[in-house]
């Protein structure tokens, strides 16, 4: 069932062949994580690329005064990993945590990443993901300045619908960039219209 979710996730982007399909598969394996486990943490070098098929995974980094700041939150069906250390070779900098039970495919992140040199529509597909992992950073950062914390948390509830029953609600404060205790005054507010 995840290696159909990960094909169908991949043709969604750009239809794969047959063969192209099967080299993919043959470099997955499948993981859990328990709630709590991380898939990849700050100083380490990624070595693997994940697709999550089950689960919430939070991205997040910490100041130096040790203070946790949401990034993101990976829900099915999606890639993770510690994309920049990939690219670079540099340690990573954004920790990938699992706030829930989570099942997933994994890959070693360098053979992964060699595979589209050989497999033109791979490639195609892993520049449609690039383009859209591009997007999205963008509108989140121009949100984060633009927008004030009631219009943050309704685009959260949009995209994420499921999470505010299912994560500790500091968490979705730490990714709308507020204090738990403005969330709740936001929650109420939106809760008396």
């Amino acid at each position: 069932m995840m290696y159909q979710a990960l094909q169908q996730f991949l043709n969604g982007l750009s239809p794969l062949s047959p063969a192209t399909w099967e080299k993919v598969r043959l470099l997955f394996r499948e993981r859990t994580l328990e709630k709590g486990e991380y898939f990849i943490r700050e100083g380490q070098h990624a070595r693997e690329i994940g697709f999550l098929a089950e689960g919430v995974i939070r991205a997040f980094y910490r100041n130096a005064q040790g203070q946790e700041y949401n990034k993101h939150f990976f829900t099915p069906p999606c890639f993770i990993g510690g994309y920049a250390s990939m690219i670079t070779g540099q340690p990573n900098l954004i920790q990938q945590e699992a706030l829930t039970d989570a099942r997933l495919l994994v890959a070693p992140a360098e053979d992964f990443r060699r595979l589209p040199d050989s497999c033109g529509d791979l490639e195609r597909a892993a520049r449609i993901l690039a383009e859209r992992f591009f997007v999205a950073k963008e509108q989140r950062e121009i949100e984060i300045v633009q927008l004030d914390a009631e219009a943050r948390y309704r685009l959260f509830r949009e995209r994420f619908p499921a999470l505010e029953t299912s994560i500790p609600q500091y968490h979705i404060a730490s990714y709308l960039g507020i204090t738990p205790t403005q969330l709740s005054r936001i929650r109420r507010k939106s809760a008396g219209r």
